[in-house]
Parts: structure tokens; sequence; C-alpha cells
């Protein structure tokens, strides 16, 4: 805690407020990436997957 004080000291409230957020934000913007890139797998399994529409109709 007296280390974050004396940032505040030395830069400036702002400046210790935007790195608290982005280093709060970085694991979120991981788990975000991850899901980007998971997509479009996801969408190919679904689509090959018959729909229920699909099955309906050959009934």
């Amino acid at each position: 805690m007296v280390e974050w004080l004396n940032m505040v000291k030395d830069v400036g409230f702002p400046i210790v407020v935007t790195l608290y957020l982005l280093y709060r934000i970085e694991g979120k913007l991981d788990e975000l990436n991850q899901s980007i890139l998971a997509l479009p797998a996801k969408l190919n399994d679904r689509q090959l997957q018959p729909s229920d529409t699909e099955k309906n109709s050959a009934s």
C-alpha cells in the first residue's frame, strides 16, 4: 500500500488510476480474445449438426 501512495505522490492520481484499470482489464481482454478465437470452430460445429427445423421437415 505504501508503494501505491508513493506512486500517487510521484506521478499523480489520474495516472495511477489508469494503470490500475489497465491491470484489472488485462485478464478480461485475454478471455475475450480466447472466446473470439474459438468462435469459428463453434460456428462450424453448429452448422454441421442438423437443425431442429430440418429434423421436423424430414418426419
